[in-house]
């Protein structure tokens, strides 16, 4: 869809600034620093090829994965930028073990940032689509600059949270609570233009996404589900799988089209056993995203939203998509306990 309005996604955030007499601007000021941001990795990403940005930079980071160098500029990036705004208190980040902490030379905000810098960083040198995911929540705690509390409160107390995706062309999907709009980067104006107004994210769809490769680790459950997707049934259509190992592109492929992306629990590796996707960075605001357009998120047992956080890095298994084919996922597993 091309992005024909003009409407730039800062006039779009003071629009919807105005329809709240109390706003005072910071949190429209906090998501324009984040935009510089996106538009900075964004053009470090399109000449990723052309400098000495890819690879591998030695270091791993808090999950154990090697660190790429434009994961880290991303990052990087972020956390400057963040910092520098003055409306955050904390931030977290996947490739960071411990709460970000505000200089003290910073005035401090009411708001707290929990990012993904570069998901699907391991495609990089493959040129494959990758992006930025974001959550912005709102400080709980009073008389300190944070607590821990601040950064583990469940998805449902979001008040934005969206991504970025670096591909053909860069777009900013996000979501305030009233709805999702999209955005794609114009490089000849540097602005984000309004391109896909009020996504809604189709009902049932004929795509699902998970890497099969992992089909002998899996519960009886999540494989009987996935059978059932691909059994020629009269009623149903036989989905098609379309998997990109980078969660950022799947997902925003099953938002406009609709299906279900998955990652569940597995027995593969023993020091991950509800998964590999991250509650705080991954999940939670994707599920914001999906179900502010129509869909729905859930671990299988229960929504994605609801799960209470114990801890920065935790993993939990995701169904995330229509809502026809997240249910579906969750009676699956209902008849398997």
């Amino acid at each position: 869809m091309a992005p024909e309005s003009g409407i730039t996604v800062v006039q779009h955030l003071l629009s919807q600034q105005l329809k709240h007499g109390e706003a005072t601007g910071a949190f429209t000021r906090l998501l324009n620093e984040l935009i510089i941001s996106a538009k900075i990795i964004s053009r470090e990403v399109t000449k990723a090829g052309l400098v000495d940005i890819l690879g591998f930079t030695g270091e791993r980071n808090v999950q154990g994965e090697q660190v790429r160098k434009l994961d880290e500029f991303a990052h990087d990036v972020i956390c400057h930028r963040m910092a520098q705004s003055r409306h955050i208190c904390v931030m977290g980040s996947e490739e960071d073990a411990d709460p970000i902490e505000m200089p003290d030379n910073v005035e401090k905000g009411e708001y707290v940032l929990l990012f993904d810098p570069l998901d699907g960083s391991s495609n990089i040198d493959a040129n494959v689509s990758i992006g930025t995911i974001f959550s912005i929540l709102r400080k709980q705690s009073t008389g300190v600059d944070y607590k821990m509390g601040d950064l583990l409160q469940p998805g449902y107390k979001q008040v934005a949270a969206g991504y970025f995706v670096y591909g053909a062309s860069t777009m900013m999907v996000y979501t305030t609570g009233n709805g999702v709009s999209g955005f794609t980067l114009d490089p000849s104006v540097g602005e984000f233009l309004l391109s896909h107004p009020n996504i809604q994210i189709p009902p049932k769809g004929k795509i699902f996404s998970g890497n099969m490769g992992y089909w002998r680790y899996w519960s009886p459950a999540v494989k009987n589900y996935v059978e059932y997707l691909q059994k020629p049934d009269e009623n149903k259509p036989v989905y098609s799988c379309r998997y990109i190992g980078s969660m950022v592109a799947d997902f925003h492929r099953t938002l406009l089209y609709g299906g279900v992306f998955f990652y569940p629990a597995d027995t593969k590796d023993p020091q991950k056993p509800h998964g590999k996707l991250r509650l705080l960075y991954e999940c939670n605001p994707l599920a914001y995203v999906a179900e502010q357009a129509g869909g729905a998120a859930s671990t299988g047992d229960m929504r994605i939203m609801e799960v209470q956080p114990d801890s920065l890095h935790q993993r939990v298994p995701i169904f995330i998509g229509s809502r026809h084919e997240v249910e579906l996922a969750e009676k699956f597993y209902a008849e398997n306990k």
